[in-house]
């Protein structure tokens, strides 16, 4: 079996190499996937959180099309996770690090009355500092728009999001924003990272450095070391009001954005409505080396 298979091998490289020859100038693009694979085919567990709203639609959905494809997947499921409860319970948060790997629902935040967001706290807990979501166009889903494929990668851990609030006197309401070196140059490093291992061309920086020069003005400084690291990566800036404006009119010029906190929640929301919804943009949190845990 093998002595026949070598001169197949053969002949396929041969080919190989003479479509090389006739195309110099073709980009060999890779598949690229942060996930490491079980490698032996074992079944893998997920961690099952179905949520609110549509959230027990959505992932019953996932369950039914993982049944059909008969994928290798169990999955650890927990019903009785809600957004109106104080805190994600113990055991939740052991099975997801045990697991590396969960999908979620939406869970709803009450508005004010001082209860904090379970998806908050899981981001905390968890430290998942990365949020990726990719809106491209999709088959049969006619939109606006023609040519749109954009990664939105968002720094989760800080910002206007830290939930750092306080009342400081009846009627005065103190909320912080916290940007660190640290944060900022992690999410640009995996910004650039990501473009460097998709064969991704460009990097733009989201901010409003104008106004809070010295917040927005770190996480510039940071994302211009980190791009010095990538000199084959095409890095700019752009203003937070003037790229959702941008995002409607030509969002074809974007590639790879990276943004601080809040500004990703509202440019990643904007991408996706432009690209057919949240509903159909694939996405999640995650924590890279040397934990790996992902949320989707």
């Amino acid at each position: 079996m093998a002595r026949r298979s070598i001169p197949v091998l053969r002949k396929l490289l041969s080919a190989s190499q003479s479509e090389g020859a006739a195309f110099p100038n073709q980009t060999q693009r890779r598949s690229v996937t942060y996930m490491p694979r079980p490698g032996d085919g074992a079944p893998r567990t997920v961690t099952l959180i179905p949520g609110d709203g549509i959230g027990p639609l959505v992932t019953g959905a996932v369950e039914q099309v993982m049944d059909a494809m008969h994928a290798p997947i169990y999955f650890e499921k927990f019903d009785d996770v809600h957004g109106d409860m104080k805190k994600v319970p113990e055991h939740v948060i052991e099975s997801i690090k045990r697991n590396k790997v969960c999908l979620k629902g939406g869970l709803a935040t009450p508005m004010g009355g001082g209860i904090s967001s379970l998806n908050l706290q899981l981001r905390k807990e968890l430290d998942l500092f990365a949020s990726l979501v990719n809106c491209f166009n999709l088959p049969g889903l006619p939109t606006r728009h023609d040519n749109v494929d954009i990664v939105v990668i968002r720094e989760n851990t800080e910002g206007e999001y830290a939930g750092l609030e306080h009342e400081v006197v009846p009627g005065v309401v103190e909320s912080l924003k916290v940007i660190t070196k640290f944060c900022s140059e992690r999410i640009a490093k995996y910004a650039f990272e990501y473009a460097y291992l998709n064969n991704r061309r460009t990097v733009t920086a989201v901010h409003k450095a104008n106004i809070m020069k010295l917040a927005d003005g770190l996480f510039l400084e940071s994302c211009r070391e980190i791009a010095t690291k990538y000199p084959g990566i095409k890095y700019n800036e752009m203003i937070v009001d003037n790229t959702c404006m941008q995002l409607v009119s030509k969002p074809e010029q974007f590639d790879v954005m990276v943004t601080p906190n809040l500004y990703g929640n509202l440019v990643a929301n904007t991408a996706a409505g432009i690209a057919g919804g949240t509903g159909v943009m694939p996405g999640g949190i995650l924590l890279t080396f040397p934990k790996m845990l992902f949320l989707f």
